[in-house]
């Protein structure tokens, strides 16, 4: 039996001390410890797997962290993090006090780029290479972007810049599912370290050289034939039109091809270059190459089965609830359409593909275009809800302003994932959208308190014809209440009251009311007659009921799964225009997510840390009152 050689790893400059015979186990060695560390943590582990040899050669290649080595997204990165320095931290990936699921900064110097959105990397390394040249550097810089992220029109925009600007820069295309071009095997190869080399581009830098003494109409005629030629064997002509010298498909899972592509590529002059590699996701673990997604995402599982641990629900899941209310209300409607931007089962519009095919649209990671593409559709009768989460609608805030509210069109946003999330931490978290969408005219937001309240505001968005309109829900689970056969549509603007009290009141927005009832039975425990309302609606606010509360209540407190500039502002806003602030009285106090970038955890402890559960509250309404909260009644 072989020894061990990842054992002998502690940074990249170790694994450049071994022959490239050897490179193959120390890529089935990272596999396996991959697929062991992602067993007990969870998370992201088909990407990883597809790259393990691409992570092995590049790192092998390249003088990282001194040559920037960018991954795309960064969910395929837990190899790069266990060949980096991280290997001892692997296991705490996504946990409290843990490595990030995504490349981040703050944790490494071989990560130059935070990643957790896609379709950067171009656009990041370009700027890399610039301040490189510069500062007269000679560093390389190697971005990493899959097929699928480059949907996005961003990272076209990046390169026709690098074309145009013709700074050295090296982008390595994963085709792991779109299958752009497969590899053809030993010819592919060859032709790839051919145009790759430095004879090939010396000699077709001479004979460029040579043909422009010659008149512009052959010229014309030669570069056009060599043009053609090149890319009847190899492809990409489509990235040589973005000025960019283009190699490949190559196998990115045979490192005798990998090895010497990257050198070539490493040792050649100035320009930008792109390097398409073939990878195949879930490579080398059976359960995730079977597997329908290619066990992108996992809970923890059995890595001798691939069974993964599925903890039992003990209410239907938001995300599950929207597919099945969206089918519903478009069984009714044949105006009712999906949109998704890459992500169906995430959002739950793939439960209503399999129920309406023709009126659902994947646009890709594209969700500019998918907010556009909603607006058009809009235009022509149809009723677009556009499933997108909070974090990643930020992408398109643009098209939502001008393409959307200015032209009042009835687009149904559908906002998943707001608030915390728990394991993948501050780069999709849901805090902005109520600030971001409540400030537009034209705008409806709402916010969905629990599972049945979002049945009927996915009726609600059905049955609005006005203008826009948005409703937010959280990941995870709902909080187990009687689900409605069928959503009945709300009015407008309008709020409810679920207790009533006397001098404290908690009007909550969005899922914190289940904590605000709790606070308030403690608070009724300790003395203080509670009222809690919901307010559904963070615009328009229900201002009748908002007035009573504070005309009939000695505390107001707010409370929301959203940062500064949201719900609570709101609401202070029009009791500063009402004059209710004037009665010297009434202590209002606005809860609200911490001006901060809370790290990963779970959503309960982050909840917790951000002092928006039960304690929180009840601690908040002393503090209002002026007083040091006492110890909890006994029961």
């Amino acid at each position: 039996m072989s020894t061990p050689l990842l054992d002998t790893i502690s940074t990249p400059e170790d694994l450049r001390q071994f022959q490239e015979d050897q490179l193959r186990q120390v890529a089935d060695e990272l596999r396996t410890e991959t697929i062991s560390a992602v067993s007990v943590t969870g998370g992201h582990l088909g990407a990883g797997l597809g790259v393990v040899e691409l992570t092995v050669a590049l790192h092998y290649v390249f003088d990282t962290p001194r040559d920037r080595l960018i991954w795309d997204v960064g969910h395929q990165a837990y190899p790069h993090k266990i060949l980096t320095g991280r290997r001892n931290r692997i296991r705490t990936l996504r946990q409290a006090g843990g490595l990030s699921g995504f490349t981040k900064r703050q944790e490494s110097e071989y990560d130059p780029f935070g990643a957790a959105h896609s379709s950067t990397s171009i656009s990041a390394g370009l700027g890399m290479a610039v301040a490189r040249d510069l500062d007269a550097k000679q560093n390389n810089v190697i971005a990493v972007i899959g097929d699928g992220a480059m949907s996005a029109g961003m990272a076209y925009e990046a390169m026709n810049n690098a074309g145009a600007m013709h700074s050295r820069l090296i982008v390595i295309l994963n085709d792991n599912d779109m299958s752009i071009a497969p590899p053809t095997g030993a010819m592919s190869s060859y032709l790839a370290r051919l145009v790759s080399g430095g004879t090939y581009r010396s000699l077709r830098e001479t004979a460029k050289q040579l043909a422009k003494k010659l008149p512009k109409f052959i010229y014309d005629k030669a570069a056009k034939a060599e043009e053609f030629a090149r890319g009847f064997w190899t492809g990409g002509t489509m990235f040589e039109e973005l000025g960019f010298y283009y190699v490949g498909p190559i196998d990115g899972h045979n490192l005798d091809h990998l090895l010497p592509i990257l050198k070539n590529v490493r040792d050649s002059g100035t320009g930008p270059i792109l390097v398409h590699v073939v990878t195949q996701k879930g490579k080398g673990y059976a359960p995730a190459e079977a597997s329908a997604d290619k066990y992108h995402g996992v809970v923890t599982f059995d890595v001798v089965t691939g069974a993964q641990t599925k903890a039992k629900a003990n209410a239907p899941a938001y995300t599950k609830v929207f597919g099945e209310s969206l089918i519903k209300e478009a069984g009714k409607d044949d105006k009712i359409v999906a949109i998704t931007a890459a992500m169906p089962t995430g959002t739950g519009v793939d439960l209503f593909h399999k129920e309406f095919p023709t009126r659902t649209f994947d646009v890709g990671i594209a969700e500019q275009h998918a907010v556009t593409f909603a607006a058009g559709m809009a235009t022509e009768g149809y009723k677009p809800f556009c499933a997108i989460y909070s974090t990643f609608l930020q992408r398109a805030y643009d098209q939502v302003v001008h393409d959307v509210a200015i032209q009042n069109l009835p687009v149904r946003f559908a906002l998943d994932r707001a608030g915390l999330v728990g394991a993948d931490g501050a780069t999709h978290a849901g805090s902005f959208d109520v600030a971001y969408l409540g400030c537009l005219p034209n705008m409806v937001v709402m916010a969905a308190a629990d599972e049945a309240e979002l049945v009927h505001m996915v009726a609600t968005a059905a049955a609005y014809d006005d203008g826009p309109i948005a409703f937010r829900y959280p990941r995870g689970e709902g909080v187990g209440v009687d689900m409605p056969e069928e959503g009945v549509p709300l009015a407008i603007g309008k709020g409810r009251i679920i207790r009533e009290g006397s001098r404290v009141a908690i009007l909550s927005l969005g899922t914190r009311l289940a904590e605000a009832l709790r606070a308030a039975e403690d608070l009724e425990a300790r003395g203080l007659s509670t009222t809690v309302a919901d307010a559904r609606f963070a615009k328009p606010l229900d201002e009748e009921l908002i007035l009573r509360l504070a005309r009939d209540h000695e505390v107001l407190i707010t409370i929301e799964e959203g940062s500064i500039g949201g719900f609570g502002s709101f609401v202070l806003q029009l009791l500063s225009d009402k004059g209710a602030l004037d009665r010297g009285t009434l202590k209002v106090r606005s809860m609200i997510l911490p001006d901060t970038y809370q790290d990963h955890d779970k959503p309960e402890r982050m909840y917790a840390q951000a002092g928006l559960d039960a304690a929180g509250i009840v601690t908040k309404v002393f503090e209002a009152l002026g007083q040091e909260a006492p110890r909890k009644a006994r029961a």
